[in-house]
């Protein structure tokens, strides 16, 4: 009997990783409807949304139930939510180019990254042992590592749009007004703008290697008789 192709991606699309995607854009979606209204909730549903990104990769390979499509799913809602906030951001302080030269460059690498990946025929855009940055492996090879760097980015946005005020300027005077408030505060912005800073440069170390995958797949194109 002829397998249903239907049935079969129906399957897929109710794997339960991506059924945590789905919850994670609805979570998305309720959290910016309510952004200005209600910060705190806002807070909560958008680091729940975060949190769950971890949870589906894990049910992915617990069930055995890892997809494309999930893996995309997963960048695209993290690209959006994350560009979104930036864009808000962008707004509350000045200069507002700053965060989005952020977003330009969050975008832009891991477009290049998932472009040269298809490319170069691997499975997974952390695949990136040939890589010849030790931090560029050390972020994608260890999961751990990982996790802390897109935390603190994450948490570090979540402080800024917190702390915003109706008429704020420069975002270094307002944490540094708002740190000196409270000492846990201090101490937290430092240790997530570590992970924020190491996050931004593999960023541009993942733009830049995938930018010269690019151009060498066309020099080898060429290059064929």
């Amino acid at each position: 009997m002829a397998k249903d192709p239907k049935l079969g991606k129906l399957t897929v699309y109710l794997y339960i990783p991506n059924i945590i995607g789905y919850i994670r854009v609805l979570m998305n979606v309720v959290a910016f409807a309510l952004c200005f209204s209600n910060k705190k909730l806002f807070s909560v549903l958008y680091f729940l949304s975060f949190v769950c990104d971890g949870i589906d990769g894990w049910c992915a390979r617990k069930f055995n139930q890892v997809s494309t499509f999930g893996a995309v799913l997963d960048m695209v809602t993290d690209r959006i939510s994350t560009a979104c906030l930036l864009v808000i951001l962008s707004q509350q302080y000045r200069p507002g180019l700053v965060f989005l030269s952020l977003l330009a460059l969050d975008i832009a690498s891991h477009w290049l990254q998932m472009y040269s990946t298809f490319l170069l025929g691997k499975a997974s855009h952390k695949d990136v042992k040939d890589s010849s940055s030790w931090l560029f492996k050390l972020y994608y090879g260890n999961r751990m590592f990982m996790a802390f760097c897109c935390v603190a980015c994450e948490v570090l946005y979540i402080i800024l749009f917190l702390i915003a005020e109706p008429h704020s300027e420069s975002v270094i005077d307002v944490l540094l007004h708002a740190s000196k408030q409270s000492f846990l505060l201090s101490a937290l912005v430092l240790s997530v703008l570590f992970g924020w800073a190491i996050k931004q440069a593999v960023n541009v170390i993942q733009m830049k290697t995938a930018a010269d995958v690019c151009v060498l797949y066309d020099i080898n194109k060429k290059q064929k008789p």
